[in-house]
């Protein structure tokens, strides 16, 4: 793994990245970045809960009667997915324009990224709203999403006659779909674009799609939407991404064994294989906390990642590793490399809380290599 970190730093140094077009679309949200107090000692200094579990633990012990427990929003940052990978990509230098639900007019969490971005297009009169409770061994989100529901195929129609994005995925490498969960009516917008835009295009871009967590999905949608997957395939070739979670959901609608909690590499490139064998698509990724995998028609691969006991920040790493995936893609590198190059830029975004630059990234790796990562 050493030579192979040092190797991708050289690579991505002399990489013609400004010319990778990527086009990122449909969700934006605000998020809201929480602690949950565990003990006060003063009016600046507290103990957060821990972990998940011992939050179960202290809900598990509320039931029956009233509980409160103070919550610290510790900042407001831009959100959604689409939103998280157009920064990433981005900040590596990417040309992204991104289409999401971003506010009439833009909401003003998202003018940094906005600036960064070759375009940055609202596709929605009001942002999803997310409560991001973040704890050492994961985050948990709540988000308000009913306006999310105005996303239609009839508006996504509107905006396909009134802006650029039919013409800026004619030139794009890689197109990205994120977050159908929370979009009662993405399977739609989907076949709208598989249609109207995907299916005329003159060459071949990558498709990449990120569900975010079905769990408030009935079957039948989950089942309808993995359905038309494949149907991409005939306007390019469609990496699926998924998280561990997100990977057993899947594979228990589809007849398929799930992981346990501690899965290895090798029984989630077990997983990865059955899905993509399943669906009928080119790839299948799963990222986990320690390690990430590739199934696809050229072989099996895995990558263990820069694991980070205390993370700056969790919430939008999995975006990061996307960034990392898909500017892979977009420069045509092997599955094994895009592999390091998502595991390398999210290990970055947990430590720093932030985005790479491709120098920084390059850094990254290099300290990778040598087992050390001191900024």
């Amino acid at each position: 793994m050493k030579q192979g970190c040092l190797e991708l730093a050289r690579l991505i140094e002399t990489a013609r990245i400004p010319e990778c077009r990527v086009v990122t679309g449909f969700d934006g949200f605000v998020d809201e970045m929480i602690s949950l107090v565990g003990e006060r000692r003063s009016l600046e200094d507290f103990s957060p809960v821990p972990d998940i579990a011992t939050f179960g633990r202290m809900v598990s012990a509320s039931a029956g009667h009233s509980s409160l427990r103070e919550i610290v929003v510790n900042d407001v940052h831009p959100g959604g997915c689409a939103v998280n990978l157009a920064d990433g990509l981005a900040s590596l230098g990417a040309r992204v324009d991104c289409f999401a639900t971003l506010g009439d007019p833009v909401h003003a969490a998202f003018r940094d990224i906005a600036a960064k971005c070759h375009g940055f297009h609202s596709w929605g009169r009001e942002p999803g709203r997310t409560l991001a409770f973040e704890f050492t061994d994961g985050k948990l989100m709540f988000s308000a999403v009913r306006q999310l529901a105005e996303f239609t195929p009839e508006i996504a129609r509107k905006f396909l006659a009134e802006g650029t994005y039919a013409e800026d995925c004619g030139r794009a490498q890689v197109i990205a779909l994120t977050d159908w969960s929370l979009y009662p009516h993405m399977t739609d917008v989907w076949r709208t674009l598989q249609k109207e835009v995907f299916s005329k295009l003159s060459h071949r871009p990558h498709f990449l799609i990120d569900l975010v967590d079905p769990s408030s999905r009935s079957a039948a949608d989950i089942v309808e939407m993995t359905g038309i997957l494949r149907d991409f395939e005939p306007s390019g070739p469609l990496t699926l991404g998924l998280n561990g979670n997100e990977a057993n959901i899947l594979c228990r609608q589809h007849g398929l064994d799930p992981s346990p909690p501690e899965a290895t590499p090798e029984q989630t490139l077990a997983q990865a294989a059955g899905l993509r064998a399943c669906l009928g698509i080119t790839r299948v990724v799963i990222h986990r906390i320690s390690f990430a995998v590739s199934s696809d028609t050229d072989g099996a691969f895995s990558q263990i990642g820069p694991f980070c006991p205390n993370p700056k920040k969790s919430t939008g790493a999995g975006d990061r590793f996307n960034a990392g995936f898909c500017l892979a893609l977009a420069l045509e590198y092997p599955a094994s490399i895009a592999l390091l190059l998502g595991c390398a830029s999210s290990g970055f975004f947990v430590r720093n809380a932030r985005s790479a630059a491709v120098g920084e990234l390059a850094r990254f790796l290099r300290q990778w290599a040598a087992g050390s990562f001191e900024s």
